[in-house]
């Protein structure tokens, strides 16, 4: 099975991944709402938080990826986007983290700084894969090479300083 047919089957049922996905925040809200309003009692309540956050940042940064992904290497159409699967994960991510940011500053949750620093990882890689797609063997250019030299070991650190900060 591929990737394209596990997404054509849930797009298939947006039904069934809309009620997964919107049960992220309605659980959010609700363990604000029964956390309590004492800092001891929202302490007790920092790992429901922790797993209610990982439940939405998963599939909200799989989603910006592939978003990334199918915009700049496949140059798939904004309006062909599927917004079961690429769009409905972010604003679920967007909504949980907006409800538990208001109960619960993010740095009592136990590993957000690893999601955090998963999400630069991301994001250096793929614009370093993007670099390299996009890189012709041309020695023409406008750009010195020291220039260019020195954002592909900048993008290298930035990588290296992100998984660092994950293990």
């Amino acid at each position: 099975m591929t990737l394209r047919e596990v997404f054509n089957s849930i797009s298939g049922q947006p039904t069934l991944l809309f009620l997964l996905l919107m049960s992220v925040p309605a659980l959010a809200f609700l363990a604000t709402v029964w956390s309590g309003e004492t800092a001891e009692d929202i302490w007790k309540w920092r790992y429901v938080y922790a797993v209610l956050v990982y439940l939405a940042c998963i599939p909200g940064i799989f989603a910006v990826t592939l978003n990334i992904y199918l915009f700049l290497f496949d140059r798939q159409s904004i309006w062909d986007m599927n917004l079961a699967v690429q769009v409905l994960p972010v604003l679920t991510m967007g909504i949980t983290l907006g409800i538990i940011r208001r109960k619960m500053p993010f740095n009592y949750i136990p590993a957000f700084g690893k999601l955090s620093s998963a999400l630069t990882l991301i994001a250096a890689v793929m614009g370093l894969l993007w670099i390299i797609d996009r890189t012709r063997l041309i020695a023409i250019t406008y750009i010195p090479f020291t220039y260019i030299l020195i954002g592909f070991v900048s993008l290298l650190l930035l990588i290296r300083f992100a998984w660092s900060r994950i293990f």
